[in-house]
């Protein structure tokens, strides 16, 4: 009854939506799904660029890691220029440097064009995501900012879901004409850019409040929590094609795995924003950070393929949904310190960025030198001591890092 009752005044404070922020979400899911979706179109190409270009295992890695370190290095001035030109300038120059890098990638079959393409795209990441977070977290209603949030990112694991499609494609008919389409819909989406309705006006802000707002324990536990998926998919966007390839897997059955994976992750990412809206953020994180113990100690076990890969296509979304309910916690942060959400989410960016970086270069390299299970295990441990750390934090600790 005491639940029954606590839904019904849930769905009472539940505010509509207007037609402005529908639109906006609208915009910001078709931003990042167009990024996630070039972005991810390599991982069914890493096979590919191995053979055609002569990479080693550690040169994949590099070659994966390159975005991530171009959204490391954007992060923090991707924040800085939402913080002061606005969330609209942010999106148009993230989206020239998206369009024109991933036209790039697309025509190029040499190492060191491939990988600072790749690291331009992470530049033009950067930019759009602060950006379009920014001006996403600052329009939704603070009861619905974790939902809201949750859907712009359940839109981009549909990105990350569609792009090893475009991976598979562009195997097939070729990655010039493949990776072109970026440029027609950079084009697209900077002429809605310019005609919806556009962010409120707030005060500019350095990178000094960002600094000091990493002092926050709310702030530094979602920043973490960010950090996470990157270093998950750090590993496992490098070692699992891999691995899949060595079982006899073609590229098109990789690209069905992590479609498959994706496809799940997407649907689950609006359930948890919506569940960290309602009980708060550490509820989602817990499940899916023991859920991430469990799939880093099989992943590099567990053989054939046929066990594999349903394996991952059930296990990868564990860590993909902690993006949600981090992403509303440093979100909720921000408006209580009254820091501006651009440079909140380039905070996020930096975490993320960091993460995956580091672990992508890395899992590469330690698994050349060691095997595939010193990564993963590394990354199982990870998972379970912040899972320790977070197990006494509930409701109480959401209600004192809500007040002002």
């Amino acid at each position: 009854m005491a639940r029954q009752a606590e839904n019904q005044r849930t769905a009472q404070t539940r505010p509509k939506l207007s037609m402005a922020i529908r639109m906006l979400l609208l915009f910001v899911s078709a931003l990042v799904f167009v990024d996630t979706t070039f972005f991810t179109a390599l991982t069914p190409l890493l096979p590919h660029y191995v053979h055609s270009v002569g990479l080693s295992k550690a040169g994949a890695g590099i070659l994966v890691a390159a975005y991530p370190f171009g959204t490391l290095a954007g992060a923090l001035p991707g924040g800085l220029l939402v913080a002061r030109l606005g969330a609209r300038r942010g999106v148009f120059f993230g989206l020239i440097l998206m369009s024109g890098s991933t036209l790039l990638f697309g025509w190029s079959t040499t190492a060191v064009v491939l990988d600072s393409a790749r690291f331009v795209q992470g530049l033009g990441g950067a930019c759009t995501w602060a950006a379009g977070m920014a001006w996403l977290a600052s329009a939704a209603p603070e009861e619905r900012r974790g939902e809201l949030l949750g859907t712009a990112l359940g839109a981009a694991i549909g990105g990350a879901l569609f792009g090893p499609v475009v991976g598979a494609i562009a195997h097939q008919i070729g990655t010039g004409p493949a990776f072109s389409a970026a440029a027609v819909f950079g084009a697209v989406l900077l002429v809605i850019n310019f005609i919806i309705t556009g962010p409120a006006k707030t005060e500019p802000q350095g990178l000094s409040a960002a600094f000091a707002a990493v002092k926050d324990r709310p702030v530094a536990i979602g920043l973490w929590l960010t950090t996470i998926p990157g270093l998950a998919f750090g590993v496992l966007d490098v070692l699992a094609p891999l691995r899949l390839s060595q079982l006899g897997v073609g590229a098109l059955a990789i690209s069905g795995a992590f479609l498959a994976s994706a496809a799940f992750e997407a649907g689950l990412s609006p359930l948890g924003g919506r569940l960290a809206d309602r009980r708060g953020p550490y509820l989602p994180v817990r499940i899916s950070l023991a859920a991430g113990v469990i799939v880093s100690l099989l992943a590099p076990v567990l053989a054939p393929a046929a066990v594999l890969i349903p394996m991952l296509v059930v296990g990868m979304p564990a860590f993909g949904t902690m993006f949600a309910p981090s992403s509303a916690l440093l979100a909720n942060s921000a408006h209580r310190l009254d820091l501006h959400q651009g440079l909140a989410f380039g905070l996020a960016n930096l975490a993320w960025a960091l993460g995956q970086s580091v672990a992508a270069a890395a899992s590469g390299a330690i698994a050349q030198a060691t095997n595939d299970f010193v990564p993963y295990a590394l990354l199982a441990f990870a998972c379970l001591a912040t899972l320790l750390t977070l197990r006494g934090r509930g409701p109480s600790a959401r209600a004192a890092e809500q007040s002002p």
